[in-house]
C-alpha cells in the first residue's frame, strides 16, 4: 500500500458551530467565500458538486457525504469529474469544535495524489479558509480572491 499525503490546517473563528456549519454546506454561501457552490442535500450517501459561479454550474470537484454530524463533523470524497483512476477520490473532514465564543476549525484533506496535490491543498484550503473566517466575522469576505495571490 503506497501512503498518500495529507494535509492539515486549522483555524479559529469567532462564531459558533451552527453557523460554521452553514457557511460550509449552504450553496449561496459557499458562492460567496469560495468562487464556487457546494452543492448537495449533505446526507450521508448523498453526491456534492463543486460547480462554477459563472452561471455554467460546471462542477470542478465531486463526491459523496460519507459523514454528516451537524453542526460538528463534515466528511466528503473528492475527486475530478469523470475520474477512474482507483487511488482516487481523496478525503476531506471538516471538524467544527466549540470553545467559548469561537469554534475551531480543522480541515483535513488526506489520501492526496501525490506531493503535487498537497502543495495544491497547502496553498488552496489556507486562501478559501480565510476568506470563510473573514466572512464569518464580518460579513464579508476578503475584498480580493486569496487563492490568486502569487506565490513569493
Amino acid at each position: 500500500m503506497i501512503d498518500r499525503p495529507t494535509f492539515v490546517y486549522v483555524t479559529y473563528i469567532k462564531s459558533t458551530p451552527e453557523k460554521v456549519w452553514h457557511a460550509l454546506t449552504d450553496a449561496a454561501l459557499t458562492a460567496e467565500y469560495w468562487g464556487h457552490s457546494n452543492v448537495s442535500d449533505w446526507q450521508v450517501g448523498s453526491k456534492w458538486e463543486h460547480q462554477r459561479t459563472d452561471g455554467t454550474q460546471i462542477a470542478d470537484v465531486v463526491g459523496t457525504v460519507v459523514e454528516s454530524a451537524p453542526p460538528t463533523r463534515l466528511v466528503t470524497t473528492w475527486a475530478a469529474p469523470g475520474e477512474t483512476r482507483p487511488d482516487v477520490p481523496s478525503r476531506v473532514t471538516f471538524d467544527i469544535q466549540p470553545y467559548g465564543d469561537i469554534v475551531r476549525l480543522t480541515v483535513t484533506h488526506e489520501k492526496l495524489a501525490g506531493e503535487t496535490d498537497r502543495v495544491a491543498a497547502a496553498s488552496g484550503w489556507p486562501a478559501v479558509l480565510s476568506n470563510l473566517k473573514s466572512l464569518i466575522e464580518t460579513g464579508s469576505p476578503l475584498p480580493q480572491e486569496p487563492w490568486l495571490v502569487p506565490e513569493p
